[in-house]
């Protein structure tokens, strides 16, 4: 038998509001960084928060989470990876009233900020050690969520390279992962376990000047860790690589 929805869940169907944020992650000068925003509006105006904004009717949360961030930032996530983080809410996360947000990941190579529009009267990357605990509604929350999402993703799945450009040195990569994970790791080690990975990276047979202008392979995505231009999920590193019993996200 078909039951017809209450008056009162029409109501809140039709009323709640629904929001994207985003946890922009890069690496700059071997520290993790996020792509925040100061906020031009109330709340919270003035205070740094996440790029983010209300949905649109029709659109789709991934594509919602990719104006927001191009609108508010001038950042186009591609190339980068993006994933749904988690949703939030929808009470007491902001004194408007409620509102659910769907947080999106992105991890990217460093690029510049274009320029701030939207809500957002400046935008510009932060050292997330820097921010924690000083961001608007329940921002801080969702960054330490995303932040982890990053450090568990690079145990098991190729995104590391997701911050580097299409070609790296293994020195390259090893530093995504000491900038994620807040750790520093042995070089030999790391060596052997990132080549020892099946199917995570091959060598384009090129070489780049290294540290100390010594020449290093040159290194990219193994075709079973590529899709398009960056990494995919879908591959899983074989072992995989874990991360220090000192690592902060322990």
């Amino acid at each position: 038998m078909s039951r017809t929805p209450s008056a009162d869940a029409l109501a809140v169907f039709h009323a709640l509001p629904v929001t994207v944020d985003v946890v922009a992650l890069t690496v700059r000068d071997g520290v993790l960084c996020v792509l925040l925003i100061r906020r031009l509006l109330p709340p919270f105006e003035g205070r740094l928060a996440l790029p983010g904004g209300f949905m649109m009717r029709g659109e789709g949360l991934g594509d919602a989470a990719r104006r927001e961030l191009t609108e508010e930032t001038g950042v186009d996530p591609v190339p980068g990876h993006l994933e749904q983080l988690a949703s939030y809410g929808p009470g007491g996360r902001d004194p408007r009233g409620d509102v659910l947000t769907v947080a999106h990941l992105v991890m990217a190579p460093d690029f510049p900020v274009i320029a701030a529009g939207g809500d957002a009267a400046e935008a510009a990357w932060h050292p997330v050690s820097t921010v924690q605990g000083a961001l608007a509604f329940d921002h801080d929350l969702i960054l330490a969520d995303g932040v982890e999402r990053a450090r568990a993703k690079l145990e098991y799945s190729p995104l590391a390279a997701a911050f580097c450009g299409s070609e790296f040195t293994i020195a390259q990569i090893r530093g995504v992962y000491e900038a994620v994970w807040g750790v520093r790791l042995d070089p030999r080690n790391f060596h052997r376990k990132a080549t020892g990975a099946v199917g995570f990276l091959e060598e384009t047979g090129q070489v780049s000047s290294g540290d100390a202008g010594r020449p290093a392979a040159l290194y990219r995505l193994a075709p079973q860790s590529r899709q398009g231009d960056g990494p995919t999920t879908a591959a899983v590193l074989n072992p995989p690589i874990m991360r220090p019993a000192s690592s902060p996200a322990s």
